[in-house]
Formats: C-alpha cells, structure tokens, sequence
C-alpha cells in the first residue's frame, strides 16, 4: 500500500475536522493510506462523535474564553486540544481487518516516533470499567492507549466506515487537559495527571521535532512516503466543512 505525508500545520477545529473525514474519503478512492500532523489556531475542546455534551459545556462561556468546539468523527470522550501535536491515518480498511490489528500497526509507529524523541511508551493493558460520571478523555487509559508509568501520553481513537479507517490523536507536549473541568458546566470525574514530552523530556520539543519523528518512523516502517498537496487534501474536505462548522452538529446531543 502506497503512503503519503501531509503537515497541516494549525487551523481551526472544523477544518481540521473537515480534513480527517475528507482523507477517509480518499483513502477510498485511492486505496492510499496517509499519515498527517497538525495542530490547533486556538485551544479547542473535540467532543466523540456520540458522547453528550449539552448542558455539559456553555458554548457562550467557551467563546469568552477563547476556547473552540467541534465534534470529532471518531468516539471517545472531551479532549483539549492545545499544547499538542495531532496526528491522523486515514487509510483502506479491508473487511478481514480486524479493527485491533490497524491499532496496534498504527500505535507501533508513534512508539517508534516517541522512542526518536527520547520516551520509552508502553501500550496500556486491558482498562477498568469506567468510573460514574462525566469524564474526559485524559481520566484514565483505555486499552492500547500509549502510557508512560500509567499515565497517558497519546489518546486515540479510530472509526472505520464504507471501507476506510480515521486513526487520530493527541501526543501532549503539555498539560492542557485540566482546563476541561474548568469549562465545565458539570463536575467532570477528576483525572489524573497526563504524561507529556515535557514532563518526560524535561524540555518542550518543537512541532517540527515530533513531526520529523513522526515522518521518519513512518518512513522505517513503510518506506519513504510521498508528499500530499494540500489543495488536494482541502478538495477532499470541502464536502465536510458544513457539517463540522454547525453549531447543530457541535451541540446536537
């Protein structure tokens, strides 16, 4: 399977949104899979797919602060995102696949990239039921999650529709998540501290750092990939950035 490399760079939460669910798309009709990274224009809470938010979070206090909102197409519970670096496969999801083997592919990537960077990550074990009460998604690892002694350091989650897979997620520089209980409406279940290249490092790596670690595991693992453009990426997202930039959607559960 061909892959393809694409630096996003920071934009807004719908765009980037826009950008995952179009990728799927191509994936499709490409049969190519592709790795991208990118970051945030301002820091933005992403909602899963399905989890309820209304009543949970005040869109006018969001705006005050300064803070986006978007619903993620992937499951999974609130993130902050802000002092990160997101990355998305987007790629060809064959029906014998089961959803497990694309985790632990993709996860073994970013354990090589991570390694680059200097952190030793560990896939975290089978995970316990979910405590009661709201949560975000920083609260506690789920299975196959990437720790550092316990704590999580990436949080993923992956959708798999029509033939094609989304893999994203957050590898924290540093510790945004706490500002989700202070947004909050609603008491959130507290969560534990996350693990973040800072903190591990003792020093904050650059974007073009966890890229490059990024760009070059994926280039071990598969060979060197081909750039995207992204005029071509933005005409696959074009479709999505109604439904990504409604409020309706944002706020419909």
């Amino acid at each position: 399977m061909r892959w393809r490399f694409l630096d996003s760079g920071d934009l807004d939460g719908a765009e980037q949104m826009s950008l995952d669910a179009g990728l799927m798309d191509r994936a499709r009709e490409t049969g190519e899979a592709l790795l991208r990274v990118y970051g945030w224009s301002r820091p933005t809470l992403s909602f899963g797919r399905h989890e309820s938010v209304r009543g949970r979070f005040d869109p006018n206090v969001l705006e005050r602060e300064n803070v986006g909102a978007v619903r993620r197409p992937t499951g999974g519970r609130v993130l902050m995102h802000d002092r990160e670096v997101t990355y998305s496969v987007t790629a060809p999801a064959p029906e014998e696949e089961r959803l497990n083997e694309s985790y632990r592919r993709i996860n073994a990537m970013l354990m090589s990239a991570i390694a680059r960077l200097g952190v030793q990550v560990a896939a975290a074990p089978v995970s316990r039921p979910r405590r009661p009460g709201g949560a975000a998604c920083f609260a506690e690892p789920s299975a196959g999650e990437l720790v550092v002694d316990g704590r999580k350091l990436v949080g993923s989650a992956q959708v798999r529709e029509r033939g094609a897979l989304l893999q994203h997620g957050s590898i924290l520089i540093d510790d945004d998540q706490p500002r989700i209980a202070e947004l909050a409406a609603q008491p959130l279940t507290p969560a534990l501290p996350a693990a973040t290249l800072r903190a591990c490092l003792g020093r904050s790596p650059t974007y073009d750092e966890v890229r490059d670690a990024l760009g070059a595991a994926l280039a071990e693992a598969e060979g060197e990939p081909s750039g995207l453009d992204a005029d071509e990426a933005a005409r696959f997202a074009a479709p999505h950035r109604a439904r990504f930039s409604s409020a309706e959607w944002t706020w419909r559960i």
